[in-house]
């Protein structure tokens, strides 16, 4: 990045910073929280360059006293210490994905593998509870569809973070879409073979503020009553919707929120998160291969991740990456797999820059 650009952004992080100083903003939530997500995106970016003046500062006068064997000693360690810094603030530089901030929408399915399918996905469904709670993230399943022996042939949730982050929760689950693939021996299996099934989860980033425009006659809403487990109604009045987009045949439903009126606003969202996701996919075809590296495209018909039971082990398939620990990973300690797709995706778009 040119001096005049760099300067820009040390402008608008101090403009940021005098408009969250001012009372009226924090009025608009939804301003002061976008302005503030901002302000702590740059906030890295400002205190780099800072500490890289300050030691290119020291550097200068350590130089002129260098006749001094301590002050020559100080010239030789600030010397070594400045590609470091550049080489930090050069990351920090590279192209955000916009919606690393955002909060996200999960659908999981079952797959091939019938019952044994909708227990895996009932499995995958706690581990990213459990990963939400691990990180003080709040949670919400909006719709499920149960199996006979108690997992989930589908199942919709949200999981938002309490306050504007820079990294939220698209930022570490938006890897996390396509096939996964288990091996163990089913609860319905009498012999103990083991059995290789396959759940899928899809995933968006859920837009604050709407981006794509949605056209009331494009939709057929139906409501219905809430149902629990085993199908039985949990309500004794028509409070849960389906909404089909006809253009594109997408269902979504919504029957946890308390009122009709929660329910639709809520399935709207999701509707919506679905579509933007769809919006960016197709832009992400027409575009180079950077580019589409550049805005996430998931291919959801590839499987991308093994839980074997027998070995404890499971393998990220994208990134070569294997651990023993299975039984932790399922319940909420992702961060061992997490880290290395962001690594990987993060050498991907220095190498990217580079060349």
């Amino acid at each position: 990045m040119d001096s005049s650009s760099l300067k820009g952004l040390l402008a608008e992080h101090a403009d940021l910073e005098t408009q969250l100083a001012d009372p009226a903003v924090h009025a608009d939530q939804a301003r002061a929280r976008k302005l503030g997500r901002r302000y702590a995106e740059l906030t890295p970016v400002v205190r780099a360059v800072q500490e890289l003046d300050s030691t290119r500062g020291d550097l200068t006068t350590a130089r002129e006293l260098a006749e001094d064997p301590e002050f020559a000693a100080e010239a030789d360690a600030l010397s070594a210490k400045i590609p470091e810094l550049e080489s930090k603030l050069t990351e920090l530089l590279l192209p955000r994905d916009p919606y690393d901030g955002s909060d996200v929408v999960m659908e999981i399915k079952s797959g091939e593998g019938g019952e044994e399918s909708a227990l895996f996905a009932g499995d995958l469904l706690r581990m990213y509870l459990r990963y939400a709670e691990r990180h003080g993230w709040k949670a919400e399943v909006l719709d499920s569809v149960d199996s006979d022996l108690g997992g989930f042939k589908d199942v919709t949730l949200s999981i938002k973070t309490k306050s504007a982050v820079v990294d939220g929760v698209w930022s570490r689950l938006k890897f996390e879409g396509g096939v996964h693939r288990v091996q163990r021996v089913p609860a319905t299996e009498s012999q103990g073979r083991i059995h290789t099934s396959a759940s899928g989860v899809l995933i968006y980033p859920e837009p604050e503020e709407v981006e794509v425009e949605i056209d009331p006659n494009d939709l057929r809403i139906d409501v219905f009553r809430s149902s629990g487990p085993g199908g039985q109604s949990v309500n004794t009045t028509d409070s849960a919707v389906r909404i089909t987009h006809l253009p594109t045949g997408i269902v979504v439903s919504c029957q946890n929120e308390k009122s009709q009126i929660q329910n639709r606003a809520r399935a709207l969202q999701v509707l919506q998160a679905r579509l933007q996701a769809i919006a960016e996919e197709e832009a992400a075809a027409k575009a180079s291969d950077a580019r589409k590296s550049q805005i996430r495209t998931v291919d959801r018909s590839e499987r991308i991740r093994t839980y074997n039971f027998p070995e404890n082990r499971i393998s990220d398939h994208r990134v070569n990456y294997k651990s023993y620990n299975l039984d932790q990973v399922l319940d909420g300690e992702l961060d061992g797999v997490l880290d290395a797709l962001a690594t990987a995706d993060r050498e991907e778009r220095l190498a990217a820059s580079a060349g």
